[in-house]
């Protein structure tokens, strides 16, 4: 452990300076009538000065519908004057704050006067901006140490975020996360649960944004947060674009040796991501496509178990997964600009991910003398993803006064193919079973967008249908272990109709957003009637999410925010998929049709302080979640096979802090420190798995106390070369039924950019020490087990790109 703290306070000194998302600058707008005839006065001077001083700020005239906007202004206290020949001068106090990008003064009058105008004296200042800590935003192109791989793996620096061993993402110690690409739910990243996401290349994403208290007008399902990914697209005049060319090596050394008798590990696993991205604009079109194609050959998984049975039974075995992965993705639409007011934007996404698993899994006995099974998979899977979507946006005359509609059609296909061999002592089996499930996902969106004099008013309305065919079919070879009654057929029909609404107001010293969500629900999970074990089932609720932000400004650079909401975690098609999936015959996963929506009540109190170029944040959360979700093992009497069942349990708790310290040192030199503590209680409870029969498992009350701690930070060196290093430390944490031990890793990278800056090389290396591995432990009725997986964590690439 020394030596781990030693290297986490040297990585300290060097790690990337990742910015706090920042609100952009408002835009003020009004319109001036007479106050006599009501008529709308052109070409009045609008004048914007500063409160405390009258400095001159920004100016305009109104056009000839008496409307004016003044854009780009910063947060702060202003006074607006209006003068007009033969109108008497008037000051109007205007306060900027954090919230909304839009102000609208509505109608201002103006009395009839004769005196003449004064002449107006002009000085320029500028002051500091700061958000309203609901969201952050980062840049991929600034995380040198993960450039060149997938999304996943550039998420893993963020503040807030870990990776599972499954590869799902972790907000603040939950998976239940909402994935959006450029604000909108796809098959690509999962409706109901996260998918796909290591699948998809970092180098075709502009920005991530980590939306921890979501206000109403999204989705209420996702009770961690949202993540929201948001594609490269440019929109300048004329041809440019950027292409990209990755390539690297992983595994570069055996972590552990494999037991005897099984095929070899993957070593130097090769890595290549080339990449296009192109835009044409001229006059009122713009033209976008972006192709990304990503090979990756990795160790999946390498896991190393020790199963222990009640009745004295030891096994050892050893799960190992080589695989090879590709994935093409194409996305291009346009931007129709029809007018200043109306735009039309169309676009499609075409994904096709294929995946060849070849996989060993022997058993042994205690001493490893005795080999009592190998069990060899080859999987071969095609995931075909196609996205259509038209958004169009009216402006109406008042800046900031939208109207947009989308809709949006997901196509997603789930193609699996598992060629088993089951080589025991006595005999050889060969097993095989297919499943075809076809994602149909339509979404209609609905927001209007109103600004205020202090705030703005926002409200809309959605209409989602999912419906998921699902077929398997099992082809038994000789004493098969799998279950053919468990075959057929299964239909998940989702209805979700919602409708929302949402207040902002700010003064100078106070800032309040509320909101609320109604949310109807209809799921209808249709089963094969001849089904050995569940029946059809299903659920319906009509239910209120509220959200809720007051925000108190301490002075110009501080303030605090206190955020409430509530949400709901909707089991996805897969939690409650009937079919038993055999990539691993002696632990098995299935789903459960009886499974529940979890809610979730967040209460969250913020502060930040702003330091020069720097600044310091924290927050201290508290989760409470109804009827939690969570999988559970159980066995079955004379036999050693684990089934894995999601299941709810009872009431689970979240309490936790999250700190970040960012602070430029110098211009050479700057660096960042995330810490993320918290509790976690999972309340007692006992659930019955009916699969294959009904087995029941109890667990009293667990709490523990995890957390994780990250260092970034970047040195910017002479002729545009930055190094950055990243330290990572994970503490020990519960998980169903168990415990994961504590996770530690470096990453490094160097980036330099060349040919006058239009070129860039990078090179990286993702667990530079080689420490990355997942141990866990679980008890279940009648057994325990530990395990290791060393699997793929070593990575070194090389990545060039060129811009035009």
């Amino acid at each position: 452990m020394l030596w781990r703290k030693y290297i986490i306070v040297i990585s300290a000194i060097l790690v990337p300076s990742i910015m706090m998302g920042q609100v952009k600058k408002v835009t003020l707008s009004g319109q001036i009538k007479s106050k006599t005839n009501k008529t709308a006065l052109p070409y009045v001077n609008a004048v914007l000065v500063q409160e405390k001083d009258s400095s001159f700020v920004a100016g305009t005239v109104t056009n000839e519908d008496g409307r004016f906007s003044i854009a780009n202004i910063q947060q702060g206290s202003y006074t607006l004057e209006i003068s007009y020949a033969s109108y008497q001068s008037k000051k109007i106090p205007v306060l900027v704050g954090r919230l909304s990008e839009y102000l609208d003064l509505s109608i201002i009058e103006i009395e009839e006067d004769t005196r003449s105008l004064q002449e107006v004296t002009v000085n320029a200042t500028t002051e500091t901006l700061s958000d309203k800590m609901d969201k952050k935003t980062f840049s991929v192109s600034d995380n040198i140490s993960q450039g060149g791989g997938s999304v996943l793996q550039s998420m893993k620096n963020l503040p807030g975020i870990t990776i599972d061993e499954n590869g799902k993402v972790l907000l603040r110690g939950s998976d239940k996360v909402t994935v959006l690409m450029d604000g909108k739910q796809t098959a690509l990243t999962g409706f109901g649960n996260q998918s796909g996401l290591d699948n998809i290349p970092a180098s075709a994403i502009e920005k991530i944004e980590i939306i921890n208290n979501p206000s109403s007008k999204y989705d209420a399902n996702g009770n961690a947060g949202i993540i929201n990914i948001i594609y490269k697209k440019s929109r300048k005049q004329g041809f440019n674009g950027k292409i990209g060319l990755t390539t690297g090596l992983g595994a570069l050394r055996e972590k552990k040796e494999n037991y005897p008798t099984i095929r070899p590990q993957y070593q130097n696993t090769p890595k290549f991501n080339p990449s296009l991205s192109l835009n044409y604009r001229k006059n009122k079109i713009n033209l976008f496509l972006q192709g990304d194609y990503l090979y990756n050959k990795t160790l999946n998984r390498n896991e190393f178990a020790d199963r222990f049975y009640n009745n004295g039974d030891t096994i050892k075995q050893q799960v190992k997964r080589n695989r090879i992965t590709t994935v093409g993705t194409v996305k291009g639409g346009l931007d129709w600009f029809m007018d200043d007011n109306n735009s039309l934007t169309v676009s499609g996404l075409y994904s096709s991910e294929y995946v060849r698993d070849n996989g060993d899994i022997p058993y042994f006995n205690a001493k490893l003398t005795q080999r009592m099974r190998l069990w060899q998979f080859y999987e071969d899977e095609v995931n075909s993803a196609a996205t259509a979507s038209a958004a169009y946006q009216h402006k109406f005359k008042q800046p900031g006064h939208l109207l947009n509609i989308g809709l949006n059609y997901t196509f997603h296909r789930e193609d699996e193919k598992y060629f088993l061999t089951n080589i025991m002592p006595a005999f050889t089996g060969r097993d095989t079973f297919m499943l075809i499930a076809d994602e149909n996902v339509t979404d209609l969106n609905i927001d209007y967008i109103r600004p205020l004099k202090r705030g703005r008013i926002e409200t809309g309305a959605k209409f989602r249908w999912r419906y998921i065919p699902t077929n398997m079919r099992f082809f038994p070879g000789e004493n098969s272990p799998l279950d053919v009654n468990a075959a057929g057929w299964a239909k998940y029909n989702e209805i979700i109709p919602a409708v929302y609404g949402n207040y902002v107001f700010e003064s100078k010293k106070f800032e309040l957003e509320a909101g609320l969500r109604l949310e109807y629900v209809n799921l209808e999970y249709t089963v094969n009637p001849n089904h050995n074990t569940y029946s059809s089932d299903g659920y319906d609720y009509l239910q209120p999410f509220p959200s809720l932000r007051l925000g108190y400004n301490v002075s110009d650079k501080s303030k605090f925010s206190f955020f409430y909401n509530r949400r709901v975690d909707r089991p996805d098609e897969g939690d409650i998929r009937i079919f038993p999936k055999y990539d691993e015959p002696e632990i098995l996963k299935v789903g459960n049709p009886g499974l529940r929506p979890q809610f979730t009540q967040s209460f969250e109190l913020g502060y930040k302080n702003d330091m020069g170029k720097g600044y310091f944040y924290s927050a201290l959360y508290h989760r409470r979640t109804k009827d939690a979700i969570t999988r559970i093992g159980t066995t079955v009497a004379g036999s050693n096979i684990i089934y894995n069942i999601f299941q709810n349990a009872k009431n689970a708790f979240n309490t936790g802090i999250e700190l970040i310290y960012n602070q430029p040192i110098s211009n050479l030199f700057s660096f960042n420190i995330n810490l993320n503590g918290y509790h976690n209680t999972i309340g007692a409870f006992t659930v019955i798995n009916k699969y294959p029969i009904p087995a029941a498992f109890s667990a009293g009350k667990e709490t523990n106390y995890s957390g994780n701690i990250k260092l970034n930070g970047i040195f910017h060196l002479p002729k545009s070369l930055d190094i950055q290093l990243t330290s990572i430390y994970l503490a020990p944490d519960i998980i169903p039924q168990g415990k994961i031990d504590e996770r530690f890793s470096v990453d490094l990278g160097v980036k330099k950019a060349i040919q006058k800056g239009r070129g860039e090389l990078f090179l990286n290396a993702s667990d530079l020490l080689g420490t990355l591995r997942v141990k866990k432990e679980i008890n279940g009725n009648g057994f325990n087990y530990i395990t290791t997986d060393y699997y793929e964590t070593q990575v070194v690439r090389l990545g060039y790109s060129y811009k035009f």
